[in-house]
């Protein structure tokens, strides 16, 4: 009988969920970058801390943790938009992060200023322009496309993708809801063609001449430019890098790669152990010469093809805005036929 006993205590052991687990750390990742793989690479063999990743989309993460609830085994959710973290914030999914080692490595603006989120790279949304129809000078601002000068020349992809919404949120937050829908009207009035592909497939459309004007990431062109792939690479020599809203004006829009400690973390050392390494200047080497982000430590520079773009002016809104306006957005876009 004591002998069954102890079977059955060891069988439900076993079966119970474990939240005290040294040696590794869980993360929900809407990022499917190569370069990530390296970084949890590197940090595995740096510390012996296994990583286990989770890929989806931002929005089916949240509703995972949300119905795991306390018995989630996600340490950390990563987004590359931090309007997304935002909205798992407003759920109660995540909690504050205190480490003076984070507070040295991310450049103070960057940061999420209640604490909640770090980030790890940045990009800006920048236009590229055809260098054989379109002369960089006639280019100004985000508004500035609104312009029927630009009618059938403006390429984009679908309202439905997050760097769109978090575009559009940042002009809500900038300019009140009724000037930026106004601004979308004026945009779809002058596509070229229906929003589809991706970033890239923007840039390709303006090698093939079905458009001069594109709104994209501007890690994007920096893939291009290191393609092997020869009509790629092409695509990316074809184009110009514009940032808008320099001078006088606000600066160009910017959102984030960044991660936030999960509120039922059960590796919580382990998980702010990888925050910090990924924020240190060894790993931001690898995101900015892989991947062609912008790194958020303030000790390392560009990849050199990004550097040849120059610096440019930033626009300082808060980040969380990206999420507090995401409603307004959509609501534009359904209103104004962005597709």
């Amino acid at each position: 009988m004591r002998s069954l006993i102890l079977i059955m205590f060891f069988f439900a052991m076993s079966c119970s969920p474990k939240k005290e687990i040294t040696n590794e750390v869980n993360l929900y990742s809407q990022r499917h970058y190569t370069v990530d793989e390296i970084q949890y690479k590197n940090f595995e063999e740096l510390t012996g801390i296994k990583v286990n990743v989770v890929k989806a989309n931002a929005d089916e993460l949240i509703e995972r943790l949300k119905n795991e609830g306390k018995n989630s085994p996600a340490d950390l959710f990563i987004t590359v938009d931090a309007g997304k973290l935002f909205h798992a914030r407003e759920q109660g999914l995540l909690q504050k992060v205190s480490s003076e080692i984070l507070n040295i490595n991310v450049a103070s603006d960057l940061r999420d200023p209640d604490g909640y989120w770090t980030p790890i790279t940045y990009r800006a949304r920048i236009l590229v322009y055809s260098k054989d129809r379109v002369s960089k000078e006639d280019l100004s601002t985000y508004e500035d496309l609104s312009n029927p000068k630009w009618k059938n020349k403006i390429l984009v992809r679908s309202s439905s993708n997050a760097y769109n919404q978090a575009l559009m949120s940042s002009l809500v937050a900038n300019l009140g809801y009724d000037k930026a829908k106004e601004w979308s009207s004026g945009l779809v009035a002058n596509f070229a063609r229906d929003p589809k592909g991706s970033d890239r497939d923007q840039v390709r459309a303006i090698a093939a001449g079905q458009g001069d004007i594109a709104i994209v990431n501007s890690y994007y062109i920096g893939i291009l430019l290191s393609s092997e792939k020869e009509s790629d690479l092409n695509a990316g020599k074809s184009v110009g890098v514009f940032f808008p809203n320099q001078g006088e004006g606000r600066g160009s829009h910017i959102n984030v790669s960044a991660i936030g400690l999960t509120n039922n973390s059960p590796n919580k050392e382990n998980a702010i152990r990888l925050m910090e390494y990924l924020t240190s200047p060894e790993a931001q080497e690898v995101y900015v010469n892989n991947s062609y982000e912008y790194p958020v430590n303030k000790l390392v520079q560009p990849s050199e093809i990004v550097k040849k773009w120059g610096e440019f002016k930033v626009d300082k809104l808060n980040l969380n805005s990206l999420g507090e306006y995401r409603s307004d957005a959509i609501k534009i876009f359904d209103s104004t036929g962005w597709q």
